[in-house]
């Protein structure tokens, strides 16, 4: 089924099928290696993570902040249906792509990581938390880890830092994305803001990011990058990365609001639109893709609702109604023919 809409304007020349419904996808590439490759094996990856699970949707992923350049490009490691791991301090990138070889033939987290730091000379040196698809955590803090140094294993996430300012730190983590609402990436970014807030690397801020994965999830479904966004260099790296999470929780709560149209979870994809169209009041679109969810579930008054505050904030969205497959069932309605040639004025 043909789904309108759903892209950003700069991109109406590629085709829009169904499994590219994601707009404003940011398309971030992994910062240029050579700059911090040979820095990362002189000096620790300071920082604060986390790894969490989410069971209502499967999600995996990380966040992540450190005074250290582009940390997104060398502590997150995630791969959907499989589970996701930080390494850091002194970090050993090879414990990602092998602790996910691990846990995907099945091997339990706790063994991963004696598995991945009992071969390592410099285990001591350290730091890695991981979490598999069942919502499994552990986490390995090295002795030689610089002062405060630290991690908690809780349901469905380990939460971990080193050069801290306390273990206030990591506790601010543990217990924010325990009592967050929301969609896993929104847990994600609140543990680092208060883990920030309670006092953060003793160093200072520089960089952060987040990586969620899941099956499917990535630009036209044909990856599982669901979420990957990094502020390599920043004054303020967790406040802009907040400002970028925002802009993709808006349309990632339009593509959840389809998700559950096509489950019927009718209630639940209303709920996802209209979050949508509060964050973006003066925006057509998101107004257009609950129309699109009431139209779904037989609620055609209500779509054309929708439709009517849609079209008057964006003269465009009518020639994408046209041809929506999901407003079909208004195409024998008087009112939504006058709506799209413009002969009824919105609010009647």
């Amino acid at each position: 089924m043909m789904r309108m809409g759903f892209w950003p304007r700069c991109c109406s020349g590629l085709h829009r099928g169904r499994a590219g419904r994601v707009v404003r996808v940011v398309l971030l590439g992994v910062a240029t290696l050579c700059i911090w490759v040979q820095a990362s094996a002189e000096q620790p990856v300071a920082t604060f993570s986390i790894v969490a699970y989410d069971p209502d949707t499967g999600d995996l992923g990380v966040a992540v902040q450190s005074k250290f350049f582009a940390v997104g490009a060398a502590v997150p490691f995630a791969r959907a249906g499989v589970g996701a791991i930080a390494t850091q301090a002194m970090g050993n990138m090879s414990y990602g792509p092998r602790g996910l070889d691990m846990l995907e033939l099945g091997v339990v987290p706790a063994d991963v990581i004696a598995t991945l730091t009992g071969g390592d000379e410099e285990r001591a040196q350290r730091q890695v938390g991981l979490v598999n698809a069942n919502g499994v955590a552990a986490a390995h803090t090295g002795t030689a880890c610089m002062s405060w140094a630290g991690h908690r294993v809780g349901e469905n996430y380990s939460v971990q830092g080193n050069i801290l300012v306390s273990e206030k730190t990591i506790d601010a983590m543990a217990r924010a994305f325990e009592e967050t609402d929301g969609i896993l990436g929104e847990r994600l970014v609140c543990a680092i803001e208060e883990g920030q807030a309670a006092g953060g690397d003793s160093r200072g801020v520089q960089s952060a990011a987040i990586l969620v994965v899941r099956e499917g999830g990535g630009y036209g479904g044909l990856s599982d990058r669901y979420c990957d966004l990094r502020v390599d260099d920043h004054e303020d790296p967790i406040g802009e990365l907040r400002r970028m999470f925002d802009m993709w929780k808006h349309d990632a709560l339009i593509m959840e609001g389809y998700r559950l149209s096509d489950e019927e979870e009718w209630e639940k994809a209303f709920d996802a639109g209209r979050r949508a169209v509060a964050m973006s009041p003066s925006d057509g679109e998101p107004h257009y893709h609950l129309a699109c969810y009431y139209s779904k579930a037989g609620m055609y008054e209500e779509a054309l609702k929708e439709l009517e505050e849609a079209f008057e904030l964006d003269g465009v969205l009518p020639s994408w109604a046209a041809e929506d497959t999901d407003l079909e069932p208004l195409g024998d309605m008087e009112r939504f023919r006058r709506l799209l040639t413009g002969q009824e004025a919105p609010g009647r």
